[in-house]
């Protein structure tokens, strides 16, 4: 049986030109989104946007250097 990493990034299809906002505090109940949690934290979630819709791997360990997109610093956690 394969194990689940506990910040496996997560699958999602981004639309064009759609306002997103990552969690950057780990928080969010809807990751890899953000739902408001970071309040009071300092920390803030990060906007952004793609040009064409598309799938991608979302970050959900919130150590990537590519922030939002996972790359692959989870697996050295």
């Amino acid at each position: 049986m394969n194990e689940v990493k506990k910040f496996s990034p997560i699958e999602v299809t981004l639309e064009a030109n759609r306002q997103y906002y990552w969690c950057a505090c780990g928080l969010s109940k809807s990751q890899p989104f953000c739902d408001g949690s970071h309040k009071g934290t300092g920390i803030t979630p990060l906007a952004f946007s793609v040009e064409q819709t598309k799938s991608a791997w979302l970050c959900t360990c919130k150590k990537t250097a590519n922030k939002p997109y996972c790359d692959g610093t989870h697996n050295k956690i």
